[in-house]
């Protein structure tokens, strides 16, 4: 009888899959969550791919295109598109291409350490003869981790594991070709052709690839041989890549001044905090990462990170020693052992790796928060992999004394796999829901405003307004100027028909943020409820000022010029909200009811039945 090969690239592949979907298996019917409602749910530029042909006719949704993310997340806006072509908002097909693109970076990651053991420098090294072993467990740490969750799980979040894939797959490409024997023949040209796309593909998926020409670069010099003048020439078209980014994230029609501001807005968003406390900052956040890493204990979608003051806080600076010590003992390990042991380039180039892929999102730019576990999902390969080589290592240190080593760690890294697979299990069914999620983040971050508001919002989606008032003044305690628990209070008190206290609340609202299109746009349903037609208007009005996709507001407004005998006009605002939203039933039967008032029958049935066609294809 045949025994299993336990080191078949084959069985490790299907572990790599099976692994995979028994630690999201439970995630498949997981609902769209905080960020995935604006940028996929109620996104119009998803739901249209000629704006994907011609991008430019998108700029009217002002609302989706902050930051440029439209232009700077081409990529991953068109897998979403693609993905509500197929299946709507059903999310089910939105979890399997997020899991699909999860297993393939693992695969991929795989395939890359493999290839890497056939580099110059590491063709003879001793622990070649563990290059399986180490592909595979850094793969399936890496697909099987509970701090990946949240880059898998939460839909929105595709950009961090597709650029990643793109990134990984660039890598690769640029390995397998340098390793051809004929770099120059179709064959070969192909894998170069294949890492330029995927570096293009992953600049245009998410800023996070703005790195990958500088991994590539060092990959280069690590593990491979060659005249410097030749090497620099291949890496040069690789190179010009990382002026993708940049030439996106600014407008070219304006002074050179102003395209310099332009682009360090679009970069740090809404955050608040200077680029030295941020800084400063980062230094606790990595250390959180790398302990989320080796335990991932006390997870949560949304930190109550404390911003720190001082360089010379003793956390802060013990972490600075900490952080600058690693790159500068890898590097010292190198130039001290190359030539010995040649496989200290591994440990140099994960160490590297972590630290390159962590520098845009943890150093100088402040982004709106300091911490989220998704952007760990790139960096996390390099401390796998150097975690990997290191056991492989010791084993390869100690066989000679302990034959039964190998087997040892080797044991101890499956007992590692399968209860990260169950913690990754356990930590994806808090995404069962919503109530189940912000209840988690409640629990974590019971002193932070946003989880209570977004737990107040469950709540009363589920008609339970007095839980949800709970949570909102609770937010309110925590924050007295929380323009959103204003608002979302003022949903409250519609809700249970107090219409003079939502009228409050949602002028508290404006007044602590003028350019809260909701706030304006209930205040006018609220106006309208109690009859004061004027002041609705100008609300109305006021909300699609500030966001003019707003199909809601052209639609409410209509029904107040109908109601005001204005019937040309409601008609052109109910067009307006049809032009913006094809399926909106609503705005389709009040149509109706304009032409039937001007005594056009005709059109007026032909209205209400595409009003009733929609509502029955909704069901």
């Amino acid at each position: 009888m045949k025994t299993i090969d336990l080191r078949r690239p084959f069985l490790h592949i299907l572990l790599i899959i099976f692994l995979s979907l028994v630690a999201y298996s439970n995630t498949f019917h997981s609902p769209f969550q905080f960020d995935d409602m604006p940028g996929i749910v109620d996104n119009p530029i998803i739901k249209d791919l000629q704006l994907f042909v011609k991008p430019s006719k998108a700029e009217v949704f002002d609302e989706y295109l902050e930051y440029n993310t439209f232009k700077s997340r081409y990529v991953s806006y068109l897998t979403f598109a693609l993905n509500y072509k197929a299946g709507g908002l059903n999310v089910v097909g939105y979890h399997i291409v997020n899991l699909i693109i999860h297993i393939s970076a693992a695969l991929v990651i795989y395939f890359l350490i493999m290839l890497t053991f056939r580099t110059p420098y590491l063709r003879g090294s001793p622990i070649r003869a563990y290059n399986v072993h180490i592909a595979f467990f850094t793969a399936v740490i890496f697909a099987c981790h509970p701090i990946q969750t949240q880059a898998v799980t939460y839909i929105w979040q595709r950009s961090a594991s597709l650029a990643a894939l793109l990134y990984i797959l660039s890598l690769a490409s640029y390995i397998k070709w340098r390793l051809s024997s004929d770099r120059t023949s179709s064959k070969g040209f192909f894998f170069y052709l294949v890492c330029i796309i995927s570096a293009i593909l992953a600049m245009k998926t998410k800023e996070i690839a703005f790195m990958l020409p500088l991994t590539i670069a060092l990959y280069e010099f690590l593990f491979f041989e060659g005249s410097l003048r030749r090497r620099t020439l291949w890496l040069i078209p690789i190179i010009l890549c990382i002026f993708i980014i940049p030439l996106t994230l600014i407008s070219i029609d304006k002074p050179v001044g102003e395209l310099i501001g332009d682009m360090s807005k679009n970069i740090r968003g809404n955050s608040e905090l200077s680029r030295s406390l941020y800084l400063i900052t980062s230094f606790r956040v990595i250390i959180t990462y790398i302990r989320l890493i080796f335990f991932p204990v006390g997870q949560n979608l949304d930190y109550d990170y404390p911003v720190y003051q001082s360089f010379f806080d003793t956390e802060v600076l013990l972490s600075f020693v900490f952080l600058v010590s690693l790159p500068g003992l890898s590097v010292y390990l190198y130039y001290r052992y190359r030539d010995t042991v040649k496989h200290i380039r591994l440990i140099l180039f994960g160490v590297f790796w972590f630290f390159i892929n962590l520098l845009l999102e943890s150093s100088v730019i402040p982004l709106n928060n300091v911490i989220f576990e998704h952007r760990l999902y790139l960096p996390s390969i390099g401390v796998f992999l150097v975690i990997t080589v290191l056991l492989f290592m010791a084993v390869e240190k100690l066989k000679k004394r302990n034959f039964q080593i190998e087997k040892a760690v080797v044991t101890g890294l499956i007992i590692i796999t399968f209860v990260l697979t169950g913690a990754a299990y356990a930590r994806n069914g808090v995404w069962k829901d919503e109530k189940t999620l912000w209840e988690n983040v409640v629990k974590n971050s019971p002193d932070k405003p946003r989880g209570h508001i977004n737990l107040g919002n469950v709540f009363l989606s589920q008609g339970k307004s007095d839980k949800a008032m709970e949570q909102y003044l609770i937010a309110l305690k925590l924050d007295p100027e929380s323009s959103e628990a204003c608002y979302n209070l003022g949903n409250v008190f519609i809700a249970q028909g107090k219409f003079d206290k939502a009228t409050e609340q949602y002028l508290m609202t404006i007044k602590l943020d003028p350019h809260n299109y909701s706030a304006h746009y209930n205040l006018g349903n609220t106006y309208q409820s109690q009859g004061l037609t004027d002041k609705a208007i100008e609300q109305y009005q006021t909300a699609i000022r500030l966001k003019p996709d707003h199909q809601g507001a052209y639609n409410n407004l209509g029904i107040a010029y109908q109601s005001q005998g204005l019937t040309d006009k409601a008609i052109e605002q109910y067009r307006t909200a049809i032009r913006l939203n094809p399926g909106f039933s609503g705005a389709y039967y009040n149509l109706g009811t304009a032409y039937q008032t001007k005594g056009l029958i005709s059109k007026a049935r032909e209205h209400y039945e595409m009003a009733a066609k929609l509502l029955k294809d909704r069901k």
